[in-house]
């Protein structure tokens, strides 16, 4: 029933306020790791799933506590590169209780960022069974770039299936037009896509899910998953379409990594081999646990633990 799903990106040290108050004026921050690909790295191991994580860091502090939390969640780090070329990238992210949360990025010239195709030289991606990739990595440099396109045509050929999430990041791109170019491209090579309903209108021109689902099958992607927030997501396949409702949070903490552990919902359900609405039902349990929690990552939940809230807590009608 496990799977060895394979994920590639930039993990991140985090600071994490803990008073209400702009960045430039908290006093007191808690530290952890941040970075989409490494969330859902973390969500899959938790329930179960071989995690490997494909990236670079730099030897130091960051480095070193990323690598830790890493083989503390059991995440494969055989494809984790270290190097004292270039640092590890960080942020910064804001608390508070209306809203997201504001972030600031130092990742420019990271050592991830230097990721490139020589990189990829000893992977063989036939002891995978899934590939997981963001828009996020693509977006760092050109290099990263040019391993994002590598890994699609290397799962292809491998006959592995390809998720991919937008996750887009307009701050790392050169211009709006290069990032809706790529990451368009990118999803037109992916067997599941799985875009939030306001990438949707960056990316196809309207957020109406079933808008972007068709513009995404007509690209050339398999199957296609819009998160619509609160409601739920549309899914959008080769036989037709359906809803599926969230599930009602106790409490809105963070918002952040919401959409990370509904990757990681659907991703493990489908390896599983769940039906799509279970393993969408599934994602969207996940990203409902996720913004009852302040971390990016430290709630996201065992499978005893996902089969409780799931009993628990009814979705939205």
């Amino acid at each position: 029933m496990y799977k060895k799903v394979l994920t590639a990106g930039e993990p991140m040290g985090l600071f994490i306020a803990q008073e209400e108050a702009l960045l430039e004026d908290v006093h007191h921050f808690l530290t952890s790791v941040a970075g989409a690909e490494f969330n859902v790295a973390v969500g899959l191991s938790r329930l179960g799933h071989t995690a490997g994580y494909l990236t670079k860091l730099g030897r130091d502090p960051f480095g070193r506590q990323i690598l830790k939390v890493m083989q503390q969640n059991g995440i494969d780090t055989s494809m984790t590169v270290t190097t004292d070329e270039r640092a590890t990238g960080f942020m910064l992210k804001s608390k508070t209780s209306n809203g997201d949360p504001d972030i600031y990025y130092y990742r420019k010239n990271s050592a991830a960022s230097t990721l490139c195709v020589e990189d990829l030289k000893d992977l063989d991606l036939k002891a995978w069974d899934a590939i997981h990739l963001t828009g996020i990595l693509p977006a760092i440099s050109e290099t990263a770039r040019e391993v994002t396109y590598e890994l699609m045509r290397c799962a292809r050929t491998a006959g592995i299936p390809v998720f991919f999430d937008p996750n887009l990041r307009p701050q790392l791109w050169a211009d709006r037009e290069t990032m809706i170019a790529h990451i368009n491209r990118m999803a037109s090579m992916a067997d599941y896509v799985m875009p939030g309903e306001n990438e949707g209108a960056v990316l196809c021109g309207s957020a109406d899910p079933k808008v972007i689902g068709e513009f995404y099958r007509k690209l050339g992607a398999g199957t296609v998953i819009v998160k619509t927030g609160s409601d739920g997501a549309w899914t959008d396949t080769e036989g037709g379409g359906f809803y599926t409702a969230a599930y009602q949070p106790k409490a809105i903490v963070d918002t952040v990594g919401a959409g990370d552990g509904f990757a990681a919902g659907v991703v493990s359900g489908v390896m599983e081999g769940l039906s799509l609405p279970e393993a969408v039902r599934r994602g969207c349990a996940i990203g409902t646990i996720q913004i009852m929690n302040v971390s990016d990552n430290e709630g996201l939940p065992t499978r005893e633990e996902l089969e409780l809230f799931q009993r628990e807590n009814r979705q939205k009608s």
